[in-house]
């Protein structure tokens, strides 16, 4: 029931944000009742910061399935660039919800006692992929973990969260196929090459095979 309830809620606050979801219809989705509900996850903020919890940590744990420590430096990084473009892709749920609270000033995720323990093994997994990088002369320079995995979350973020606006703008639908290979290829190349110092890998990763078919190509 917890899990329906999570899963409901999840759907709710991202289609309407905080302030317009409604606990009514959570219940319903849910196949339950506001007493069931109150009970097994509490009022409406304690349900909003539950999900925002189940969000991070699925991504967290997709993330750690990843096996970046068994890759050559730059195919790690690789990696974790297509993977966070195509989990975004994939959940747009989550961009919605972390629009939702960064509106409130991340009130309710400062409550969370368990969102900073799930990062901390995340950001050493990049910072050994980086120290390998270096040690193998693939990398320039040992970066802040942290700034690495910002600025390629927000390469893709931003796009994605502004693509209807960016796509009247320039005139192009940024998110049919072929340009959302083309946003893959450019977020990788720019990061390699601030990575490895080669503007070549800017044109290397446009010949990499494409993302595995099994990957979901739409928002």
């Amino acid at each position: 029931m917890r899990l329906r309830i999570l899963e409901a809620a999840k759907q709710e606050f991202s289609a309407h944000g905080l302030a317009g979801a409604r606990v009514d219809r959570i219940a319903a989705k849910a196949g339950a009742n506001k007493r069931m509900l109150y009970y097994h996850v509490g009022n409406k903020d304690e349900l909003y910061l539950a999900v925002l919890e189940g969000a991070y940590d699925k991504i967290r744990s997709e993330e750690r399935g990843l096996d970046l420590e068994h890759l050559d430096p730059p195919e790690a990084i690789r990696r974790l660039i297509e993977f966070t473009w195509t989990y975004f892709l994939r959940n747009p749920e989550f961009l919605s919800l972390l629009q939702t609270e960064n509106l409130a000033r991340a009130k309710h995720l400062k409550k969370s006692t368990k969102v900073k323990s799930m990062h901390s093994p995340f950001v050493e997994m990049i910072r050994t992929v980086v120290r390998r990088g270096v040690d193998s002369g693939d990398f320039q320079v040992a970066v802040d973990p942290v700034q690495l995995y910002i600025s390629i979350a927000a390469l893709s973020f931003f796009y994605l969260s502004n693509s209807a606006t960016l796509s009247v703008i320039f005139g192009r639908d940024l998110l049919d196929k072929k340009a959302k290979d083309e946003r893959l290829a450019h977020m990788a190349g720019l990061v390699l090459a601030a990575l490895t110092g080669r503007s070549s890998e800017l044109f290397e990763i446009a010949k990499a095979p494409k993302p595995r078919a099994a990957v979901a190509q739409t928002v």
